[in-house]
């Protein structure tokens, strides 16, 4: 456990987007430490939403980071961009992104500690998972990793202010009347279903989707969808809101599985951030995979 000791420079300000400012601490990970009464002020545990006051020495009980309990497995990448930094991998559907219960391995962390060795990230206390946004299961397309804490900070700092841009394309049930829009709704757990989520006016968090119609089918819709923020789930959740869930998503549309997919047809095409060493803009994007050229390929002979 390391104290560290920082002074407020603003008043106003949530203790936790202080922390995520001072670039110590991802803004998730200083919530947890808030929740865990590791923040304190003149002995006093502090909660994420209090406020700071110029002057006011905050100290800050961080863990050491700890080597997590996860096998490297030789499972092949689509590398789409690597360096000292970051390494972006355009995921397959069916990967688990994190190991989790009933997913113990065979997941995309398992897969970057075999490539990447012991140069991932540890800012969120455990050494090396590096994962600073992720996707479904069964969405493909582009994922973001740091390879070291400086890097993670960076592109945590991006996601948090929106400036690093994540573009979809997704197959959409229904038609649109308009040619794009905007989905401008919150965001939180569901009220009965703890796995789901839905729109929450009340206590969810910030959501933000613009969407823009690529081609119309006969009773569905090629749609690209831009993410302001980052939600879990969020245009899964944000199309089936305004009517039109993605074709394939028995969560979020309809309950029975469309013939030749394994999940909602969602892949993460485009990924653009700001290099954290050189400051340059990273541009990336990957083709649209078999699957989803099919999907399209027997819209339109249906049409």
């Amino acid at each position: 456990m390391s104290l560290r000791k920082l002074t407020a420079d603003r008043d106003g300000e949530r203790v936790d987007a202080f922390l995520a400012r001072c670039g110590e601490l991802t803004r998730s990970a200083a919530q947890k430490l808030l929740e865990e009464g590791q923040v304190t002020c003149q002995n006093r545990p502090l909660k994420k939403n209090e406020k700071t006051a110029v002057g006011q020495e905050i100290c800050v009980e961080v863990p050491e980071a700890v080597e997590v309990d996860i096998v490297p497995q030789n499972i092949p990448l689509d590398v789409v961009y690597e360096d000292d930094d970051v390494i972006v991998v355009n995921k397959p559907v069916g990967m688990v992104v994190h190991p989790a219960p009933g997913h113990p391995d065979g997941t995309l962390v398992n897969a970057l500690l075999h490539h990447c060795g012991s140069s991932l990230s540890g800012i969120n206390g455990e050494l090396r998972p590096g994962i600073v946004h992720r996707i479904d299961r069964d969405t493909s397309g582009l994922i973001a990793v740091a390879k070291n804490d400086k890097a993670h900070l960076a592109l945590a700092a991006q996601l948090q202010d929106h400036t690093m841009a994540r573009t979809y394309a997704a197959v959409a049930v229904g038609g649109f009347k308009e040619d794009n829009g905007t989905v401008d709704a919150p965001i939180g757990r569901h009220p009965v279903d703890r796995k789901k989520m839905a729109i929450d006016r009340k206590n969810g968090r910030e959501a933000v989707t613009h969407w823009s119609v690529l081609e119309r089918y006969n009773g569905y819709t090629y749609i690209e969808c831009q993410l302001e923020t980052g939600r879990t789930h969020q245009i899964r959740v944000h199309m089936a809101s305004v009517g039109h869930p993605l074709l394939g998503d028995v969560v979020y549309g309809a309950k029975k599985p469309c013939p030749g997919l394994s999940g909602q047809c969602l892949h993460a095409r485009k990924l653009k951030f700001i290099h954290p060493t050189t400051g340059e803009t990273v541009e990336l994007e990957c083709p649209l995979p078999d699957w989803f050229e099919q999907v399209l390929e027997k819209l339109g002979k249906m049409t």
